[in-house]
């Protein structure tokens, strides 16, 4: 069976709440008229009753049909019944007219009768519209010395003959008026979250340059901002996916084929001692290249599946440091590099084996990327909250596009992937991967050849 569409809900729960709403609403109004406003409109009633009583009594000259017709015209509605039985109605008829003898004998003896609070409790405000000679009130009158029982009660029908007209086309004109705006106001709101919708199915077939025309300040403004971010952030990742799976195939396949020509060149009987020992070392270079790579592959996948069992405990930063500079002492005279550091002590809480890896990743690529006869100058600075471990070189630097990225996954600046460069493009994701996992950040300054500075801050925890 296929789904209603969120407007047609929205639409028909809307209606049917202003439905209920309105039902509920007046049956309420109709237990307050029960409970309440029957007794009110009772006591009213009886009170001008028996200003009429008195009146009529203190003024035995006047006409007593005269006055009752007077006051039938006004208004009211009014049986009055003499001592002996008869009957005279004035003003508008009663609908119905069935009023016991006793009453109208108990009323000649000097009783009230309180028809209009008596009236039997039924729905739709009965007691007020009912036009019958019961929902009156009965009050004993004397007049030139006879006594008679008056049952009077207002004339609903002249009261509200027109206003009840236009009370009823006014609900009607009311219900209808709202229903159009339920449906104008629902497809409104409907609009954007079809949008969001068409939008998602788009993104799930692989497009990602969406836009959406929503400008609204209200949650499904935000969500649809939010929803443009995501596809934006959803952009980058399928990009950087793509360079992720070229660049993998580009640094697997490239010295896979080298020691696979290689390899051809070594069975080539033609070929001295020296060629041969020549091809083995290139050989070696390229089974290392991917040895370090598969191993930075590893220790990526290692952080991302364990960021939270890193193993805690004191570690000596400036110690780590300076052991770091100790294992590539070697590579820095190698490329004349001049070495300075200033590395008080500092100890934080974190996984030893993880920092060691961030200060090897920054110095190694320091040295890597340096200028012959360059500088590094490593400097440790501590805050009451936090260590920072500054790392600048005077290597071939980077432009801000190339810095924006540096942290990606095998991105590296030199387009041409430089052979004399040796590297996996992995390093500085470590690198980042795991101060995020200390709760900590790195930022990278940078000039294209003037060398490069990055600051690392781990809080201390």
């Amino acid at each position: 069976m296929k789904m209603k569409s969120l407007y047609s809900k929205f639409a028909f729960i809307t209606i049917m709440i202003m439905i209920f709403s309105g039902i509920f609403s007046f049956l309420l109004s109709n237990i307050y008229y029960q409970v309440k406003l029957k007794q009110q409109n009772d006591a009213k009633i009886t009170n001008f009753a028996f200003e009429i009583s008195y009146f009529a009594s203190k003024h035995p000259l006047i006409s007593l049909e005269d006055y009752f017709d007077h006051i039938g015209a006004i208004g009211y509605q009014i049986l009055l019944v003499s001592q002996e039985g008869d009957k005279q109605y004035f003003g508008s008829s009663f609908r119905v007219k069935d009023l016991p003898e006793a009453i109208s004998a108990n009323v000649l003896h000097g009783d009230v009768y309180h028809g209009v609070s008596q009236f039997p409790h039924k729905t739709f405000v009965t007691g007020f519209f009912a036009n019958e000679l019961k929902n009156s009130v009965g009050v004993p009158l004397k007049y030139q010395g006879r006594n008679y029982a008056l049952f009077i009660r207002p004339d609903i029908k002249l009261m509200f003959n027109e206003m009840h007209i236009l009370f009823g086309w006014l609900l009607i004109i009311s219900i209808l008026l709202s229903i159009l705006l339920v449906l104008i106001s629902t497809k409104y709101l409907v609009m954007p979250i079809r949008k969001l919708n068409q939008a998602t199915t788009e993104i799930a077939e692989g497009n990602f340059s969406i836009l959406l025309d929503i400008d609204r300040k209200d949650e499904i403004g935000h969500l649809a901002a939010s929803f443009t971010t995501m596809a934006q952030k959803l952009a980058k990742v399928d990009t950087l996916r793509k360079e992720l799976i070229s660049n993998i195939t580009h640094d697997i396949q490239s010295p896979l084929t080298n020691i696979k020509g290689y390899l051809n060149l070594l069975e080539n009987n033609g070929k001295s001692e020296q060629e041969k020992q020549q091809y083995i070392q290139v050989i070696h270079s390229e089974v290392n290249r991917l040895s370090k790579m598969t191993k930075q592959l590893l220790l990526l996948s290692s952080i991302e599946s364990k960021k939270d069992l890193m193993e805690m405990s004191t570690v000596d930063i400036a110690g780590q440091l300076k052991s770091v500079i100790h294992q590539y002492q070697w590579s820095i005279l190698d490329k004349g590099i001049m070495m300075s550091y200033t590395l008080p002590d500092a100890v934080i809480k974190g996984d030893p084996s993880l920092l060691f890896s961030v200060w090897e990743n920054l110095i190694t690529n320091a040295i890597k990327y340096n200028q012959e006869n360059g500088t590094i100058d490593i400097e440790l600075a501590k805050t009451k909250s936090a260590i920072e471990v500054i790392v600048k070189d005077t290597g071939v630097g980077l432009d801000a596009k190339e810095a924006e990225r540096i942290f990606d996954r095998f991105y590296r600046a030199d387009p041409s992937r430089d052979r004399s460069v040796e590297g996996t493009g992995l390093g500085l994701s470590i690198v980042k991967s795991i101060v995020d996992m200390h709760h900590g950040k790195v930022d990278v300054s940078s000039q294209k050849g003037k060398g490069t500075t990055f600051t690392v801050i781990l809080p201390k925890m």
